[in-house]
């Protein structure tokens, strides 16, 4: 759930901050091109304030030496302005003629920005601001033109033409800034992510493994409801609830089964004795009551089988690190004559020694009832195999018979309590078998799965693992 969670987060977060960073970004570059348009009209009017003294062309209200050298003071200026700061600067008369200009013979533009920014100081107004510069613009100038008023009219224009370099190197540089940070936020905000999904999602991994736990059979697993966003706390609450009552409502169960199973037994076996006094009034052989003989003791079976199954749901497995093979050989050992009775071939196969854990009694039990199983249902001169290999982090026993086999709607319900093939009515048993061998394996951790066998049969496959429990 994190896989998917955690990008979604991503997502929502990287837009976040693209909201905030994209425009914080335009106001830092208009912020720094402010700084400069700025720097320039306090240029231009310390210029315009030095052009007021210079008279105009004609030379009234002022001697030619004094003229002279106001005009060389501000031809200076504007001089070391420019080799200092390397922006283009210059006083025009309103016919744009020089007063004076640096570099010297710089021209006011007729065309353009800059002859825009020129109109609006002879109309007595401050040029407006340039259009923004950004750091991909290498061929962008700010000019910045400002009024000489002189006796309430304009005489004359002071214009700047400022290069535009430095201004995107530092747009480029407060940029780079804000994408540090915004990396540096996305990181923090991953983090963050990260830990606030494993909060939210830990406490779900718990209730999952615990429910996976239950519907396993461990009925005594719980969840610790300390963690996580409270409605998780009281989802844990909850479920650790159900599944008291669940146990509960399963204990009272497997205690009915035992304990009807176990007073039905006394009145049975009374029952069977006195069909056994009552056929030896009856001439031998009479057809009722080998049936109702036949009837009795398969009824003796089914109740033994319940209480079977009730105390192998009940017992805790008493694991052990075990030869599985060797067990396995021995229990092959054990059936074999009654296979030889029967005239089926009954071989194992597989390793000499493989360990896994397991309950030695529980795991014998188990393959007693699926050997059992196999030899009923293979035909006389079939063949039974028993196999024993190593998987991964567990240890196979297969049983494979070469019996009629199941469908694969039978197959989806072998194992059910009570429940038998209809093909096979004939074969005596009372279905609780293999719900039982599941049930002994279950208490250890191993499993139990039918497969069809090829070209026909069944296999049982019978999987211990090979690592110990926790806390083992």
């Amino acid at each position: 759930m994190r896989t998917r969670l955690l990008p979604l987060l991503i997502v929502l977060l990287a837009g976040v901050l693209l909201a905030l960073g994209v425009p914080l970004a335009v106001i830092t570059a208009g912020v720094e091109q402010q700084k400069v348009v700025i720097d320039r009209i306090d240029d231009a009017a310390r210029f315009a304030s030095l052009a007021q003294f210079v008279t105009d062309r004609s030379g009234a209200g002022a001697s030619g030496g004094d003229e002279d050298e106001r005009r060389a003071t501000l031809a200076a200026e504007l001089a070391r302005y420019h080799d200092l700061y390397g922006i283009r600067a210059g006083v025009f008369h309103r016919d744009r003629t020089p007063m004076a200009a640096a570099p010297r013979g710089w021209p006011v533009a007729r065309d353009g920005k800059g002859a825009q920014a020129f109109k609006e100081a002879l109309a007595g107004h401050r040029s407006h601001d340039p259009d923004q510069i950004w750091p991909w613009d290498d061929t962008g100038r700010i000019p910045v033109a400002s009024p000489v008023i002189r006796d309430g009219d304009v005489v004359a224009v002071v214009v700047t033409d400022s290069p535009t370099g430095q201004l995107r190197d530092r747009i480029l540089r407060g940029w780079l800034l804000i994408a540090a940070g915004e990396c540096a936020a996305m990181l923090a905000a991953v983090a963050a992510a990260f830990r606030l999904t494993g909060w939210v999602l830990r406490p779900v991994r718990v209730l999952d493994a615990a429910s996976h736990d239950i519907a396993t059979g461990r009925m005594k697993s719980r969840v610790a409801a300390t963690a996580g966003p409270p409605e998780l706390r009281r989802l844990a609450c909850s479920f650790n609830e159900m599944a008291d009552h669940v146990e509960d409502v399963l204990e009272q169960q497997r205690a009915f089964v035992a304990d009807a199973s176990h007073q039905l037994r006394n009145p049975l076996s009374a029952l069977l004795l006195r069909i056994e006094l009552l056929a030896l009034e009856l001439p031998e052989g009479n057809a009722e009551i080998a049936s109702v003989r036949a009837e009795g003791k398969r009824l003796a079976r089914v109740l033994d089988d319940l209480l079977g199954l009730a105390l192998a749901e009940h017992a805790a497995a008493d694991l052990q690190l075990t030869d599985i093979a060797a067990l396995a050989a021995e229990r092959v050992g054990s059936w074999r004559p009654l296979a030889d009775d029967k005239g089926v071939h009954l071989t194992y196969e597989g390793h000499a020694a493989v360990t896994g854990w397991a309950d030695p009694v529980a795991l014998s039990s188990a393959l007693d009832a699926v050997v059992d199983n196999a030899l009923k249902f293979t035909p006389p001169g079939g063949p039974v195999t028993v196999a024993v290999t190593s998987r991964g982090n567990g240890v196979r026993i297969t049983v494979a018979d070469s019996g009629p086999g199941l469908t694969d709607d039978e197959l989806a319900r072998i194992g059910d309590r009570f429940w038998r093939s209809g093909r096979h009515q004939n074969v005596s048993g009372s279905g609780l078998g293999l719900s039982i061998s599941r049930a002994l394996l279950a208490a250890g951790g191993a499993t139990l799965r039918f497969a069809p066998q090829v070209p026909h049969g069944l296999q049982v496959r019978v999987t211990v693992p090979r690592d110990a429990p926790h806390g083992g």
